[in-house]
C-alpha cells in the first residue's frame, strides 16, 4: 500500500506562503540543500497539487530553464504521475497529470488502496489540510526556514482536531533550514 506523504516548507513563524502567495523567502541556495532537494526527489511515485501549486510547477519545471539548472530534478518531476485536485481548472497542460474535480479524500483513499509507488503533496495546503482532516496523511516533512515573515497562510487551516505526530527525524542544513519528519500516530 502506498504512503502519503506531505512536503512544505515553513516559516519559523509557521506560515507556508506569505501574503499573496509569496514564497520568495525559500529561496535560499546552498550546495548541501540543492542535493538534498535532488535526494529527497522520488525517482517513481504520483505527486499531488492543488491548483495553485500545480499552476506554479507548470510556469518552472516543464520550461528549458528548469531543463538548463536542475536536470536531474526536472526530469523527475516531469516524468512523475501527477494529479492535481481542482474544481476551476478546466484541463491538465502538464504531462502525465490527472485531473480530479470530485471527492479529494475519496479520490487519495482509493489511491492508497491500489498497489503502487509512494504519494507526495508538494505545497498544497488546502489540500494537505482537507487529507490531514481524514486522516490520510502518512508522514508530514517540513522544512522550517530561518525567516519570519509576519503573514501569511497556514499549512493547516481549517484543521479541527489535534494531529498526533511521532518525530521520526531531524535534519539541519548549513542554510539554516531545519527538516522535521514526522509519522502520524493514529
Amino acid at each position: 500500500m502506498p504512503k502519503l506523504i506531505a512536503f512544505n516548507n515553513v516559516t519559523l513563524d509557521g506560515y507556508f506562503t506569505g501574503p499573496n502567495g509569496d514564497m520568495s523567502w525559500a529561496q535560499n541556495d546552498d550546495p548541501e540543500w540543492n542535493q538534498f532537494v535532488i535526494d529527497n526527489a522520488m525517482p517513481e511515485g504520483v505527486l499531488l497539487f492543488g491548483r495553485v501549486t500545480y499552476e506554479l510547477m507548470t510556469m518552472y519545471w516543464p520550461t528549458p530553464m528548469a531543463k538548463e539548472n536542475n536536470p536531474i530534478l526536472a526530469d523527475r518531476m516531469n516524468a512523475l504521475q501527477k494529479v492535481v485536485f481542482s474544481k476551476t481548472l478546466e484541463s491538465p497542460s502538464w504531462t502525465n497529470t490527472r485531473l480530479v474535480k470530485r471527492d479529494i479524500a475519496a479520490e487519495v483513499r482509493k489511491m492508497k488502496q491500489q498497489p503502487g509507488n509512494d504519494m507526495a503533496i508538494l505545497g498544497s495546503g488546502s489540500v494537505i489540510a482537507q487529507l490531514a482532516r481524514e486522516g490520510l496523511i502518512d508522514q508530514y516533512q517540513i522544512v522550517v526556514h530561518p525567516v519570519v515573515i509576519g503573514a501569511g497562510r497556514t499549512m493547516f487551516e481549517g484543521l479541527e482536531n489535534k494531529l498526533q505526530l511521532k518525530l521520526l527525524g531531524t535534519r539541519t542544513f548549513q542554510n539554516g533550514n531545519v527538516l522535521l519528519s514526522y509519522e502520524t500516530t493514529a
